[in-house]
């Protein structure tokens, strides 16, 4: 098959993102290096069209979206449809569910298929924004019978995503993990200098590196260290991330004495690498996560991971890391019975779990979603290929 035009489109994409930004960047290379012509489009401050490493990136003037703490979406669907017309995409590629539903029907349309990705289960979401879970339940239902109507196919990163769609008897589903950077992401990147900026020799150092917003519970974070602090446990907390719940966070642990640096978005990939590598174990208390990548990069970097038995993230991490309910002393209980393991062991096991996710195996399923060719490439044990 030859060459394809992949353009794909992304909303709620901030300068502080990280998961999506990463998988963006990720696939966009993945796919540019399978010899595919990868075009991006996202909203921002200004309007810019560069050619980049994950191919071509055109920026439209997007308005922030109130209370997200720098998400802006792309608000002028004429603009985005006239400029979809002007690339005449072979495959179209949407992450976002909601505001850039409409793309399914211009692809039909325009005879492209097209392909939207589940990056978060939407009745997760709805319960983390207060709805009951029936109610979140039936608002899910009625928004997925639509997206599954309008794409060609629905693209979900785990078997935990894929379930809304199943329930609502979904045929065009497939399943395509995501992935992490095995070599830029490593054990070798422990820094004990930069450990002991943090924590004493005689503290337990976590980290959570998260966005500060309701969906993802950095609360609990904070619950955590609370527990562990009352039942004797010498502790800190160092919180990796930004966004609309981040002032409250830092009252909370002003008010309450906690042990807790905020260091706000990380944009040095580098150094986020060496802090998750630094630390005994890494935080991920999103409920609503489908795959959850800064967990899956402290794991490739050999630092065990507790995270929410409400996400995907059980089956990502498989017996290498901790399960919790989503409360602060579940997650404390967790943190103790993996500092129970001898460290070498439970550093081993979480490395061990991430080599099963290289990048080069998602690329290939997210181009065969698409129908497009993908590279025969060498075999590679334990998946780093």
């Amino acid at each position: 098959m030859s060459s394809l035009r992949i353009v794909r489109l992304a909303n709620f994409v901030a300068p502080s993102s990280g998961g999506l930004r990463t998988a963006l960047r990720e696939l966009g290379k993945g796919f540019k290096e399978a010899g595919h012509d990868p075009v991006l489009i996202v909203p921002g401050e200004r309007a810019d069209d560069r050619e980049t490493e994950q191919g071509r990136v055109i920026t439209l003037p997007g308005p922030l979206l109130p209370g997200t703490g720098g998400y802006r979406v792309l608000t002028d669907r004429r603009r985005v449809a006239r400029l979809l017309e002007e690339l005449a995409p072979d495959r179209l590629e949407v992450s976002d569910r909601t505001t850039l539903r409409w793309t399914g029907k211009w692809a039909r349309r325009a005879r492209v298929p097209a392909v939207m990705v589940s990056h978060e289960t939407a009745d997760g979401v709805l319960r983390t924004w207060g709805l009951s879970e029936p109610a979140a339940r039936r608002a899910a239902d009625a928004l997925n019978v639509r997206t599954a109507h309008t794409y060609s196919r629905v693209v979900c990163t785990t078997e935990f995503a894929e379930r809304e769609f199943v329930r609502i008897g979904a045929r065009n589903v497939v399943r395509a993990p995501l992935g992490v950077d095995l070599v830029e992401r490593h054990p070798s990147l422990r820094d004990l200098g930069l450990r002991a900026r943090y924590a004493r020799v005689d503290q337990t150092l976590l980290v959570t590196c998260t966005r500060m917003s309701v969906e993802k519970r950095p609360g609990t974070a904070l619950d955590a260290l609370e527990s562990l602090l009352r039942r004797g446990r010498k502790a800190v907390l160092v919180v990796a991330g930004d966004g609309p719940l981040r002032l409250r966070l830092e009252e909370r642990a002003r008010e309450r004495r906690l042990p807790v640096t905020f260091l706000g978005h990380v944009s040095d990939r580098d150094a986020l690498g060496a802090l998750q590598a630094s630390a005994d174990v890494c935080l991920a208390p999103g409920p609503a996560e489908t795959f959850g990548l800064a967990a899956l990069e402290a794991m490739a970097c050999g630092t065990p991971v507790v995270v929410s038995t409400s996400s995907a993230l059980p089956e990502v991490i498989g017996s290498a890391g901790a399960v919790a309910a989503d409360r602060g002393d579940a997650f404390a209980d967790a943190v103790d019975m993996l500092l129970e393991l001898p460290e070498g062991q439970r550093r081993e096991a979480a490395r061990a779990r991430a080599e099963c996710f290289g990048w080069h195996t998602a690329v290939d399923a997210f181009l065969a979603a698409h129908d497009a060719a993908v590279p025969v490439r060498p075999y590679a044990p334990g998946g780093v290929a």
